[in-house]
């Protein structure tokens, strides 16, 4: 079939609306490199200490140890949670297949305590977990908002004093002025629960993905975080030792 040049640049025309229409609004690739979006555990302990509410407390603490997305813990519910084994079934956002995790002891007594404490408001919540604040809430949904949720944690960051910014977006809109990209965000709760996985195994990136819940193992990788102290300390082991060892064998030969 024979196109003339007028309909082969119609067709890019057309081409490129559709693939710009598609990918608007994706977030390009990080800028943050090797820096660690993960808290470490003195920082995670700040942060937590710092919440005054035992709802958040407790949900931000299923992400930091259970690794869940923001849209995963918002939505436990406690017909999800089986008391006598201590496993959380859930729908992996991502992929959307059915996964279980086991609590650990002391969050699931946590847990426990919770249910306890504001069964009256869970029940009325359909036994979603953290249920929602009506008086900033008009949503039909049961469960927290997401951004209200990453708005509290923002909050928390910056009272226990560990709000950093590193870079501004590429999607910063003119009309709206610069969008900050922070350090610390929800999803650093997973990247911290992940990586701490992760050390307790050895490094055993294979069921460190299981606990992660990725359908590929290298996708694992872009969450284990390497602390820069660690990172310093290995440098100066490696390079160091080398430097301290080829010293020795010249003033070995001088004598």
């Amino acid at each position: 079939m024979k196109v003339s040049w007028h309909q082969l640049q119609q067709l890019q025309s057309i081409l490129h609306k559709a693939q710009t229409k598609r990918f608007s609004g994706k977030r390009k690739t990080p800028k943050y490199g090797s820096l660690s979006k993960a808290f470490s555990d003195i920082q995670l302990q700040r942060f937590l200490h710092v919440i005054d509410s035992d709802k958040f407390r407790l949900l931000f603490k299923y992400q930091a140890q259970l690794g869940l997305r923001i849209g995963e813990a918002v939505r436990v519910n406690i017909g999800s949670i089986d008391l006598e084994t201590r496993e959380l079934t859930l729908k992996t956002e991502k992929t959307k297949v059915i996964d279980s995790l086991l609590i650990p002891i002391p969050l699931f007594k946590e847990t426990v305590a919770f249910i306890s404490k504001h069964g009256a408001e869970i029940g009325a919540a359909q036994g979603f977990l953290f249920y929602k604040d009506k008086s900033c809430d008009m949503r039909l949904e049961p469960f927290l908002e997401q951004n209200y949720v990453r708005n509290r944690f923002r909050a928390y960051v910056r009272i226990a004093g560990l709000d950093e910014v590193y870079d501004t977006s590429d999607e910063t809109s003119p009309d709206r002025g610069v969008r900050h990209l922070h350090r610390f965000t929800t999803h650093s709760l997973r990247h911290y629960a992940i990586t701490s996985f992760a050390k307790q195994t050895n490094g055993n990136v294979v069921l460190t993905s299981r606990f992660a819940r990725h359908s590929d193992p290298s996708t694992t990788m872009t969450y284990i975080s390497t602390r820069k102290e660690e990172l310093y300390r290995e440098i100066d082991n490696t390079f160091g030792l080398s430097q301290a060892v080829g010293l020795k064998a010249r003033l070995s030969k001088q004598v």
